[in-house]
């Protein structure tokens, strides 16, 4: 039987439910446990570090600085 007027079998409802999940799975954010993660780029981890007491600020501070330098070149 075939089901001309009704999308290809699938009532128009059963098209936005099937988007709605496939853009759910692909757009869920990367911070939820278990899913995707970003990966940590190395200024973001250095304030990682500074912010657990790791490092000093004088540290900190050179640190930062050598890596924006990398990023500037």
């Amino acid at each position: 039987m075939m089901y001309y007027g009704s999308f290809g079998g699938m009532h128009l409802i059963w098209w936005f439910v099937w988007m709605i999940m496939l853009f759910w799975i692909f757009a869920t954010p990367y911070d939820i446990p278990g899913q995707r993660r970003r990966k940590d780029t190395p200024l973001n981890r250095l304030q990682k570090r500074f912010a657990a007491g790791e490092i000093t600020t004088e540290e900190y501070q050179e640190k930062k600085k050598i890596l924006e330098m990398d990023l500037a070149n």
